[in-house]
C-alpha cells in the first residue's frame, strides 16, 4: 500500500419507534450511531446481492451495505455488516464466488453495524501467507475498537494514518481516502478505479439525515468536505445519470446526482444552523425553527432512531463555541 494526497481539502420485527431510542440515548449515554446500529440489526431483512458494475457487487440486508470485489487475485470485502448476519453474509459471498479466497477486508469506520462480521469473514479468508484475511482501516478505527469490549479478532491490524492509501488488486487500482471528522474520526471511502465504483460508508446514505457522531470525533464540516470529495471522484455518464456508481452505507445504489442532493441538504442545514448560532440562538430555539424541515419528507423515517431534531442538535453542537454547547 502507498500513501497519497489529502482527499478532503483543507478543511420479522421492526426497529423501536424513534422516541424510544431518543429516551434510551439520554438514559444510557450511548452514541446515537451505536443506537442506530442496534436498530438496524434488530430489523429482519433478507440478505441479497446485486452486481453494481465491473468487478464489484453489493450485499444488502446486513445492517449496512457491503461491497465485494471479485477477480483473479481473490475477494476484497468492504465492511462486514452486523455480527447477527455474519454467517449469512459469508454465504452470500460464497454464492458470488465459491472458490476464490477472501484476501482483504476494508472497514470504512468502527461502528458495529459495519464491522460486526469482521471475525467471521476474516477467519473464513486467507492471505497469501496463510493467515486470516487482513482487515484494513484508518488507525482511528483500531483505536476505537480496541478501546471497547470487542475481541482482537475483529480489530483491523493493518492500519494507516496518512490521508490516503492505494494498492492494486484484481486488475485495478483501489484507493482508500480518509475523511477527517465526518461521520466519525476514522471514516474512509473506497474507490475501485477500473470498475468505477465508490464506497462511501456512512458519509453518504440514502435513508436518513447524516449521523454526526460527536462522541466518535465526527463533525458537520468534515461531513460536507467528504461529500464534496465524493463529487470530485464521481463522474456521470449522460444527463447526470449513471457513470460512477456509489454504494452508500445504507440504502440503494446511487450516482453523482444522488450525492449532490445529499451534499446540498447537509450544506444548507449547516449554513442555517451556523447563521442562527451567530444570531445568539440557543439549541432549543434553533430546533424550534426546524432548519431541516424542507428535507424531512425525504430523509426522516419514524422507524429509525436518527431524527431531524437529533441531526440538527449534532450540527449545532458541532458548530457552537465550546462554552455555548
Amino acid at each position: 500500500m502507498r500513501g497519497g494526497r489529502n482527499p478532503a481539502g483543507a478543511a420479522g420485527s421492526k426497529a423501536a419507534p424513534a422516541q424510544a431510542w431518543i429516551v434510551a440515548a439520554g438514559a444510557c449515554g450511548l452514541a446515537a450511531a451505536a443506537l442506530f446500529a442496534q436498530a438496524a440489526s434488530a430489523q429482519t431483512k433478507t440478505i441479497g446481492s446485486v452486481h453494481v458494475q465491473g468487478k464489484v457487487w453489493m450485499i444488502h440486508g446486513a445492517a449496512s451495505n457491503i461491497a465485494v470485489q471479485i477477480g483473479n487475485d481473490g475477494i476484497l470485502v468492504v465492511d462486514t455488516g452486523g455480527s447477527e448476519t455474519a454467517d449469512e453474509v459469508l454465504a452470500a459471498i460464497r454464492e458470488l464466488s465459491p472458490d476464490k479466497p477472501i484476501r482483504w477486508i476494508v472497514n470504512t469506520q468502527a461502528h458495529s453495524d459495519h464491522t460486526g462480521g469482521n471475525e467471521t469473514i476474516s477467519q473464513a479468508g486467507e492471505t497469501v501467507n496463510g493467515n486470516p484475511a487482513a482487515i484494513v482501516a484508518h488507525e482511528n478505527v483500531l483505536a476505537r475498537m480496541s478501546g471497547e469490549d470487542r475481541p482482537p479478532t475483529e480489530w483491523p491490524l493493518n492500519t494507516f494514518f496518512e490521508s490516503s492509501r492505494d494498492f492494486y488488486f484484481n486488475g485495478e487500482a483501489v484507493f482508500l481516502y480518509h475523511v477527517p471528522s465526518a461521520h466519525t474520526d476514522g471514516d474512509i471511502m473506497v474507490y475501485f478505479r477500473g470498475s468505477d465504483v465508490l464506497v462511501t460508508g456512512d458519509i453518504f446514505v440514502t435513508t436518513h439525515f447524516p449521523v454526526v457522531d460527536l462522541e466518535y470525533g465526527g463533525g458537520i464540516d468534515g461531513f460536507v468536505d467528504g461529500l464534496n470529495f465524493a463529487l470530485d471522484v464521481t463522474v456521470p455518464a449522460f444527463q447526470q445519470e449513471g457513470g460512477t456508481y456509489v454504494i452508500p452505507g445504507h440504502g440503494r445504489i446511487s450516482d453523482e446526482a444522488d450525492v449532490v442532493s445529499y451534499r446540498d441538504m447537509a450544506f444548507f442545514v449547516r449554513q442555517r444552523v451556523r447563521h442562527f448560532i451567530e444570531e445568539g440562538m440557543s439549541l432549543a430555539e434553533v430546533q424550534a425553527v426546524k432548519p431541516a424541515l424542507d428535507y424531512e419528507p425525504r430523509y426522516s423515517d419514524e422507524e429509525l432512531p436518527w431524527t431531524s431534531e437529533m441531526f440538527v442538535e449534532s450540527v449545532y453542537r458541532s458548530l457552537a463555541p465550546e462554552g455555548s454547547r
